[in-house]
């Protein structure tokens, strides 16, 4: 089994090394300091996954915990991309359950970019069935709703998620309906890479206070997937 550092962590290199990918986005640059990229990006990362897990375990029992299925690749899929850079210049890592249709079922990230880390949680990609029962759900259980979307407002989470170009007729009042008018809804969360916390395991105590305060959201959310299959 691979052993994985303790996470105390990202390094100024990590971003440096984001940043000049995103400038120098090319198989001979990247090979150069492939060694900068393993040490400064993907073992940090795979360290914040396995501290995270036994907080996220607690939220979700059925959450895949592998950091190799948890954990994208830096390399880009670019058979059918217009763009053929072959490397991405972020990196993140996910907490879902691992099923067949998992597009439609909530999880948590946090991505590491060239300018923000950023971390959330919600229904990212759903299909519209599932999101015509969310949007019924809130109507029904509007008062419960409040208090779960209030909490994570209240830890400086952000709606966001693609919005129909049209707004969606309901009588709920102005608070819900950021949540209703849209045709994926999640949660987000930005901190600029020059904030401190990204350095040290600040950053992971802070992803677990803020992912347990948005459990009973994401529980919600669940229920929502279940009861629209």
């Amino acid at each position: 089994m691979e052993e994985i550092s303790p996470f105390t962590g990202f390094t100024p290199g990590t971003i440096t090394f984001l940043q000049e990918l995103k400038e120098n986005n090319y198989r001979e640059w990247f090979n150069e300091r492939k060694h900068i990229y393993l040490e400064d990006l993907l073992e940090p990362i795979k360290s914040l996954a396995v501290m995270l897990s036994p907080v996220m375990y607690n939220i979700d029992p059925l959450f895949e915990l592998r950091p190799s299925k948890m954990i994208s690749r830096i390399y880009r899929d670019i058979r059918f991309s217009p763009n053929k850079d072959p490397y991405k210049a972020s990196m993140w890592l996910n907490f879902q359950q691992a099923t067949t249709h998992w597009e439609n079922y909530p999880g948590f990230f946090a991505e590491v970019g060239t300018e923000y880390f950023m971390y959330g949680m919600g229904l990212f990609m759903p299909k519209r069935k599932v999101m015509d029962h969310f949007r019924e759900e809130i109507g029904y259980s509007r008062e419960s709703f409040r208090e779960m979307a209030q909490k994570a407002l209240d830890v400086g989470f952000e709606v966001a998620g693609e919005k129909y170009k049209r707004p969606l007729t309901n009588d709920l009042p102005q608070f819900f309906q950021p949540w209703m008018q849209r045709k994926s809804a999640y949660v987000i969360k930005k901190i600029t890479v020059t904030d401190q916390r990204i350095f040290s395991e600040a950053i992971a105590l802070q992803l677990m206070e803020d992912f347990t305060q948005i459990t009973d959201l994401y529980r919600f959310m669940m229920e929502i997937v279940k009861e629209a299959q």
